[in-house]
């Protein structure tokens, strides 16, 4: 069996904020690469899998997945954080790329076999005005997609006002101030209205959906959830904070408005109950945060014996390998549900040989050994700019009309 002899990160993106881990093994040409991308704590994540992680892994038998995550996920005692998780996820997605290769199969040949012939994925459509947006969800269903995922501008942007609109209090001043100010009732006034505008407009055939961003306290989002019921949507979106699950018992009793969840999750105990209780119908985790293939595949197997079905997240600032390690679990999953699109530029396309193609709304495994996808370093060092690199990301700070933060 293979053993584990070194473990390198690879920064690349422009921001270089996709990271790139890759396994290498005592055997000539086998290495597996896997996806830890962190948006914002990109730095703490490296030195995790190069001061912490990498040590203790090296001499490891690479075939033994499941004892290197159990031991890996509790070496430092607490567990759980979403640093820890994804460093973790990285070093398991390349794992199971290493095992499929030794096997000569696809990993989802691995999970199981295939359960589908591709993976039907979501679009994301914007719009400025309500004309644009039509016009963007029809350009989709125009290609062949069934599943639109519909935003009235920017995430929260439904809700946002003209702070001189919204009367701010008397010389107000940093950090409070804003050009734009996020107000409840307005955000769910015009989600409703949009819907109104899209269900008269294209009918009831296109599967329609919306993300909430979790900006709603929680009475609004019971109230939101109920007045879009009439409009049948695919899901409603990440309408709760992680900090307020127990709503979505209130949510369930007053309404069947489908709710998918789990972006921002990373603990077992804020997944576990909205699943055994039937609270949510997608389960939105993404698999390099929950610790990659291996968890996301328990989570998949938990979720089918309580009528959830999946839908990892994926978002425009993921990278290839954590889509190519959704698809590989959604290939095997019985409840498999839809899966988030990611889009690449042709630049980043070339650096990721082998990454699957998305067609008319379903993404295609290539049926090669492993992940069937590989990364040129030379190009995607030619990727990174330093300068955008080296700055510090942080989540958009929106704020309500006197000041108080709205929760991403």
């Amino acid at each position: 069996m293979p053993k584990i002899t070194d473990i390198k990160v690879i920064r690349t993106r422009a921001t270089g904020t996709w990271l790139v881990v890759k396994v290498f093994t005592d055997q000539p040409g086998l290495y597996g690469i896997g996806s830890a991308h962190e948006m914002n704590a990109t730095g703490a994540v490296v030195a995790a899998i190069e001061e912490w992680f990498k040590p203790r892994l090296i001499g490891r038998d690479a075939a033994h997945i499941e004892d290197i995550w159990q031991t890996t996920f509790t070496s430092g005692y607490w567990r759980s954080g979403p640093v820890h998780n994804v460093a973790l996820g990285g070093i398991d997605i390349a794992l199971w790329d290493i095992k499929g290769k030794e096997a000569g199969l696809p990993v989802y040949q691995l999970l199981g076999g295939p359960c589908r012939a591709a993976v039907p994925c979501y679009a994301h459509a914007h719009g400025a005005t309500l004309q644009a947006l039509e016009d963007d969800i029809r350009s989709y269903l125009e290609d062949g997609w069934q599943y639109v995922r519909c935003q009235y501008g920017a995430y929260g942007s439904e809700g946002m006002l003209p702070a001189a609109d919204a009367k701010p209090p008397a010389g107000i001043g940093a950090p409070f101030a804003r050009d734009r100010v996020f107000d409840e009732e307005t955000y769910v006034q015009n989600v409703v209205g949009m819907f109104g505008y899209l269900r008269e407009k294209l009918g009831y055939g296109p599967k329609l959906t919306h993300d909430v961003h979790e900006h709603l306290r929680p009475n609004m989002a019971v109230r939101l959830a109920k007045l879009l019921e009439p409009y049948q949507l695919f899901f409603l979106e990440d309408v709760l904070p992680p900090e307020q699950i127990a709503y979505f018992r209130h949510i369930r009793q007053q309404c069947a408005t489908p709710l998918a969840m789990g972006e921002l999750f990373t603990n077992v105990q804020e997944y576990l109950p909205l699943i055994s209780e039937r609270l949510i119908d997608f389960i939105r985790v993404r698999v390099s945060k929950v610790g990659g293939i291996t968890q996301a595949n328990k989570v998949a197997h938990l979720c089918e014996f309580f009528g959830v079905q999946t839908a990892f997240q994926e978002g425009g600032n993921t990278d290839p390998v954590n889509q190519t390690a959704a698809m590989h679990v959604d290939m095997a999953r019985w409840n498999f549900g839809i899966q988030e699109e990611n889009d690449f530029r042709p630049a980043e396309r070339d650096a990721f040989p082998g990454i699957p193609v998305i067609e008319h709304g379903y993404l295609y495994p290539n049926n090669r050994p492993g992940l069937g996808i590989d990364i040129d370093e030379e190009k995607a060092a030619a990727l990174l700019e330093p300068e955008r690199a080296r700055r510090p990301r942080y989540v958009a700070e929106d704020r309500k009309v006197d000041g108080t933060a709205v929760r991403p």
